[in-house]
């Protein structure tokens, strides 16, 4: 159809139907399965929906007969999408999509490459077989070249030292050393705007004044914006450029990206003003809106594929062409970003339509992918898929929060510390932190190997920290502290990397600034003092609405006893520092006492 965008579920995919059909493509399972019984290898190809070049493979190299032929006698063809199984995708990533991993039938990583051509791939299967074959004992007691594995951390050391400013310090002077000072962002090839350390940066910015923070941000931003990544006529960014100057992007849209992208865009609106910001943070929300928004579940599909001939085409002629294929699938964690961005945009830009539809997303998750017993599950194609997954429990429970102080629902705090309880149940690691998945996730003979992400890990102890604040239960704080300390040995060799992990230990170190408002939550009085404490950019804010005819346990908790009139508490390191009544008096507060801490 002229003028829309095609779904990537139902397009064909270059090759004959006969050419696909004869091709023996399997699920990981069922790859797996057969490998084991007839001792052969799983050759494993790791693909996401809106990678022209995974296509590419799969018609050329794959679809070779030479190729074919060679794999038949000792190797087992499966597929998986990445963005729908992200723990394989972090067990067996060679670096970029696509991937092809060879798989010992015990699951150990025999070896792999990236794109190949049939030139390149046979050649190698022999020697693979050979390798195999000589060294099974090897691969499978983890000697050979292996990735992943339940590895368990040294013990970590005493709270102090874990928990130290000179941690923190470090991330900063990594990302301060590899600073690109002539075009902003981080690397001299493939570049990614790296939005963990920017909003990092901002945070220590708003803290200390440093302009070598203010510089790391607005260059980089100012250079995306104008570079080829970002798209001004249909809105959104690009996933990530080839070049150092912003100006040759990869033109696949994914959804965690821009989410996360236009996160950063409204907070650094909210710091330095800057207009160009706040119009870049606009063309995301209407590309996710009006392009990626799926009318019926209210939630948002997953990515809009690479399709260079169509972005190269201006306003006009992309009116006419037909629009690049949208793959339908809808992720619990790049949806969660997605409302997390929604609802801190519908504040800052005074659009309270942002919040309508984030809220509905929200309502979708918890209604079709949140189960009390499991968990999040993953992604939903008509249904639910692959529960116990920890990037969409961490992603989840931060947006819970989120949502609770923006429309002033403390009922939603609820699935977030279920969740958090799940996680305990199920992922806590004996050395601290959280494992990826949970040990049952796959209905498999064996349990699965698992790993410990920092970028989880870091997401979900910065959420703990505010959870704990919210719930008054400080058992989660505590769990928050366990994860830094877990990790606290192993932080610098991420550099800049894990910024997200630095910012968790800095709201640790940082008390937040806590705003309780007590009253009837659908008044237009407590209404206009939540848009209050949320307006101004304050990172360490936690926002609270307690109702006394809905929370009044929490109410209890507090120690705050109601009055007719709604009131906002302010309070830091349980001291109140005013009582406010009027919106205009508790912003200007807030500004006051965070100007006053900085200094």
């Amino acid at each position: 159809m002229i003028g829309q965008a095609k779904s990537w579920e139902i397009e064909e995919k270059g090759m004959s139907r006969e050419e696909r059909e004869h091709l023996p493509w399997m699920t990981y399972e069922e790859g797996l399965e057969k490998a084991a019984s007839e001792d052969k290898i799983l050759l494993l190809m790791l693909s996401v929906s809106w990678c022209r070049f995974c296509q590419e493979i799969k018609e050329k190299t794959f679809g070779d007969p030479k190729v074919r032929e060679a794999l038949q006698e000792h190797f087992v063809l499966c597929e998986a999408d990445a963005d729908r199984h992200p723990d394989l995708d972090q067990r067996f990533n060679m670096g970029g999509w696509p991937s092809i991993a060879f798989i010992s039938p015990t699951e150990d990583l025999i070896a792999g490459e990236t794109y190949l051509t049939p030139e390149e791939l046979l050649p190698l299967l022999p020697q693979i077989w050979s390798f195999y074959q000589r060294n099974k004992e090897e691969i499978k007691s983890g000697q050979a070249f292996t990735k992943g594995g339940e590895e368990e951390p040294a013990h970590p050391g005493p709270l102090e030292e874990s928990l130290g400013k000179e941690l923190v310090d470090a991330v900063v002077a990594s990302m301060l050393d590899k600073f690109d000072h002539s075009y902003g962002g981080w690397g001299e090839g493939q570049k990614f705007p790296h939005t963990e350390s920017l909003d990092f940066a901002m945070i220590q910015f708003s803290k200390t004044g440093d302009p070598r923070m203010k510089e790391v941000v607005t260059l980089t931003l100012d250079q995306v914006i104008e570079g080829g990544i970002h798209d001004p006529i249909d809105g959104g960014f690009f996933r990530f450029s080839k070049t150092r100057d912003w100006r040759v992007p990869n033109f696949e849209k994914v959804l965690d990206n821009n989410a996360q992208r236009l996160r950063c865009l409204i907070e650094a609106w909210q710091l330095f003003g800057k207009p160009a910001y706040k119009k870049a943070a606009e063309g995301v929300i209407r590309w996710m809106t009006e392009t990626m928004l799926d009318p019926e579940t209210g939630a948002f599909f997953g990515s809009q594929r690479d399709e260079p001939d169509y972005y190269s085409l201006g306003p006009e002629e992309r009116k006419r062409a037909e629009k690049p294929a949208i793959d339908h699938t809808i992720y619990a964690n790049w949806n969660a970003m997605a409302v997390n961005a929604l609802f801190k945009a519908s504040v800052a830009l005074d659009r309270p339509e942002l919040s309508r539809i984030a809220e509905r997303c929200l309502n979708f998750l918890l209604k079709e992918l949140y189960s009390e017993k499991e968990g999040m599950y993953h992604y939903w194609d008509g249904t639910y898929h692959l529960p116990g997954l920890l990037t969409d429990q961490a992603y989840c429970i931060q947006t819970l929060i989120q949502a609770s102080q923006f429309l002033g629902n403390s009922d939603l705090l609820l699935p977030a510390e279920r969740l958090a309880e799940i996680l305990v149940e199920t992922h806590r690691s004996p050395s601290g932190g959280f494992y990826d998945h949970s040990a049952v996730i796959r209905n498999r003979g064996h349990v699965p190997r698992r790993n410990r992400s920092i970028l989880e890990n870091s997401v979900l102890a910065e959420a703990l920290t505010r959870l704990a604040v919210l719930s008054r239960r400080e058992e989660f704080r505590e769990l928050a502290v366990e994860i830094i300390q877990s990790f606290a040995a192993d932080h610098k060799q991420y550099g800049y990397f894990v910024a997200g992990f630095a910012r968790a230990v800095d709201l640790l170190l940082y008390p937040p600034l806590v705003v309780t408002i007590v009253g009837d939550r659908q008044s237009i009085e407590a209404k206009k003092l939540r848009i209050a404490a949320q307006k101004s950019y304050i990172p360490s804010r936690i926002v609270q609405m307690l109702d006394p005819k809905f929370d009044p346990i929490l109410l209890q908790r507090s120690g705050i006893k109601p009055s007719e009139k709604a009131k906002a508490y302010l309070t830091l390191e349980r001291q109140t520092l005013g009582v406010f009544e009027n919106p205009d008096a508790l912003a200007d507060k807030m500004k006051q006492v965070e100007q006053e801490r900085a200094k």
